[in-house]
């Protein structure tokens, strides 16, 4: 299934994103990926943002966050 995740996402996703939950993840993964919601969104940057997928590969690989740590 994980191998499935990873093919599937589009080239933009660097792995280095993929390999820890960051701020950024973790706001994702609170908003249940709601962009509208998303202060990346609201600072209205010109990028496509690929959040949601890194949230479900991190959730892959390295589980649920531990909300304890953010």
């Amino acid at each position: 299934m994980l191998n499935t995740a990873i093919e599937l996402q589009p080239n933009e996703i660097s792995n280095s994103i993929t390999k820890n939950w960051t701020t950024q993840a973790i706001e994702c993964y609170k908003l249940n990926g709601n962009c509208s919601e998303c202060s990346i969104r609201r600072a209205h940057y010109s990028f496509a943002c690929q959040m949601p997928k890194v949230v479900e590969i991190l959730k892959l690989i390295n589980g649920e966050p531990d909300m304890e740590e953010f």
